[in-house]
């Protein structure tokens, strides 16, 4: 494989299957991203990472505000994975507008309503990671819905994992 090819290196990269996350940032010109590079990093401090494209508007966002949201989508949420995945939808909170979301309680970031989880966060840390920045966010509160599914992402297509003795279904590919 040829590590200087972008394209080879992002298909290697996603044979590696993640969860499906929106973050988030509130204000006053509040902006939701689709991401897949998320994790959880500790429970002593409870801390969790997302890693952003230094290029995107999110990051700028990011920079800008000392707190954000995640909401980690669960099964049927891929077309809010693809929402917030297209460059072309409105800016600013008209972007909220096609999507249930509820305000944080403890930070202004809107949240995705129906999620498997939310994560309200504190920004702790910032890691230049390459053509990425790390942002290391500090739980302020999180919340679970039990028996939302999990949306998952993998090799450029959404899908979901199976229900014991069923099938897992897969979603469309993303351009």
């Amino acid at each position: 494989m040829d590590l200087d090819d972008r394209r080879q290196l992002r298909g290697a990269f996603g044979t590696f299957a993640t969860g499906v996350t929106i973050v988030t940032v509130g204000g006053d010109i509040p902006r939701g991203m689709t991401a897949n590079s998320f994790t959880s990093v500790s429970l002593s401090p409870p801390l969790l990472l997302v890693c952003v494209d230094k290029d995107a508007d999110m990051h700028r966002s990011l920079e800008r505000s000392a707190t954000f949201g995640v909401s980690v989508l669960g099964d049927g949420q891929e077309a809010v994975a693809r929402h917030f995945a297209d460059h072309s939808r409105p800016v600013g909170a008209g972007q909220f507008d096609s999507v249930d979301w509820r305000p944080g309680r403890t930070c202004d970031a809107p949240l995705i309503t129906g999620a498997s989880a939310h994560f309200e966060c504190e920004k702790w840390r910032v890691y230049d990671a390459g053509d990425h920045t790390i942002f290391l966010g500090r739980l302020l509160r999180a919340s679970r819905t039990t028996g939302a599914g999990a949306l998952l992402f993998h090799e450029g297509r959404f899908g979901c994992p199976a229900e014991p003795g069923g099938d897992a279904h897969e979603g469309g590919r993303v351009a």
